[in-house]
């Protein structure tokens, strides 16, 4: 019988617990979706395998993709028509030499050398954050509004030169988007929302481009109006929804080992591998982004995938495989696990990872650099999590100190 898909994750600490049985019973397993099936990739070498491209697409407009399953109903022709409008300058949705083009004008925008440079605005609006934490005396924040879901933003955003005004405009609708499930018409009217106001905002940067990142791909003349206002879409949501997640979650962690804390706090040279262990550990994006499709019959794992059959790589799975990683359910920031698949692998392996890697690291080293006596204030059972969505997180994170 095929597994039934998605599974919903019931710890904060941990992916769903039939993954599992799943990656021992085999490295593709097949599942059920509203509207078909489609294999299900559950280990390491397999997921690293498919998520390198060769006789995979990632398009969905190639026939067989997974997220056609995902609902049982088709789209509408007003929605297919809305999905065509949204497609130019979705990169994430395209395979080579398309996607290469994309990528080739944005590698410089995130190389390691950009970031180093972006460390001190990052650093600075980290501290900022904390100082409103602290002000007046404070002794207790909820972390996911005040410190999570702000940082992101207003790094994203200043480094589009989006107003951050209107950060709470996108916050909300990226909410709605990757909280709406099967829920198409909601998702694509928060889609929607958001172009629109980007586009307006592409056309005024181009009346007199500035030196950020819009301003370049601007006078870089290489992208149509349509394909900016998709590159800059894609750069906002993914830009702060992921590390958004990411921070509270990574905080209530090394909140629940101190001993590990501690050590990173006399050995600061530590949060680097810290970092890459905690979004191992937590994997929040799972099988989003990680959706294709075999263009050709092949053997992944011993299994023939024939052409047109979907497929969805369990990042969550695949980065608490044992083959891979000893003792994987376990916490270790000292494990050196750099080789997760948390940002995906190959030629679609995600372009901001420099970024999300130093949001995170100058996030949680300033927040406890700062707040040494930060607690949780409620039990884990207690916290409220995003279970039903696509990207995991907490909704709140209550803490004091």
């Amino acid at each position: 019988m095929a597994q039934s898909f998605p599974v919903p994750r019931t710890c904060p600490f941990a992916p769903p617990p039939e993954y599992e049985a799943m990656r021992e019973q085999a490295p593709l397993v097949r599942a059920s979706l509203p509207g078909g099936e489609v294999w299900l990739v559950t280990r390491l070498a397999e997921a690293k395998q498919v998520l390198m491209g060769a006789g995979i697409s990632t398009s969905p407009a190639t026939p067989g993709h997974p997220n056609t399953a995902l609902s049982a109903e088709p789209l509408s022709p007003e929605h297919a028509e809305a999905a065509k409008r949204v497609s130019p300058g979705a990169f994430i949705d395209l395979d080579p030499p398309e996607h290469t083009r994309f990528r080739r004008l944005l590698i410089p925008e995130f190389t390691v050398r950009r970031m180093k440079e972006l460390r001190p605005g990052i650093q600075q609006v980290a501290g900022r954050l904390i100082d409103d934490m602290l002000a007046d005396g404070r002794r207790e924040a909820e972390l996911v509004e005040a410190f999570g879901l702000a940082l992101p933003s207003l790094v994203i955003c200043r480094l589009l030169g989006v107003p951050y005004a209107d950060h709470e405009f996108f916050q909300s609708r990226t909410r709605r988007m990757v909280t709406a499930g099967t829920d198409r018409q909601a998702g694509f009217a928060a889609v929607m929302e958001i172009r629109s106001f980007l586009g307006d905002l592409v056309t005024e940067a181009a009346k007199q481009p500035k030196d950020d990142l819009l301003g370049r791909l601007i006078t870089g003349g290489r992208l149509t109006h349509d394909e900016l206002v998709g590159v800059v879409f894609l750069l906002l949501v993914a830009g702060h929804e992921t590390t958004a997640n990411m921070i509270p979650l990574a905080a209530l962690t090394l909140m629940r080992h101190p001993g590990q804390l501690a050590a990173l706090r006399e050995n600061p040279e530590g949060w680097p591998a810290a970092v890459d262990e905690l979004l191992r550990y937590h994997s929040v994006v799972d099988w989003v982004g990680f959706d294709r499709v075999a263009t050709e019959d092949q053997e992944i794992g011993g299994q023939l995938v024939r052409k047109g059959e979907g497929i969805f790589v369990l990042g969550a799975s695949a980065n608490r495989d044992e083959r891979a990683f000893e003792r994987p359910d376990e916490f270790d920031t000292g494990r050196g696990a750099r080789h997760h698949v948390a940002f995906g692998y190959g030629v679609h392996q995600c372009l901001g990872q420099n970024l999300a890697r130093a949001e995170l690291e100058i996030a949680l080293r300033t927040l406890f650099e700062r707040i040494p006596a930060l607690q949780v204030t409620v039990a884990d059972e207690d916290l409220p999590a995003k279970y039903d969505g696509v990207i995991f997180g907490l909704t709140a994170l209550p803490v004091a100190w």
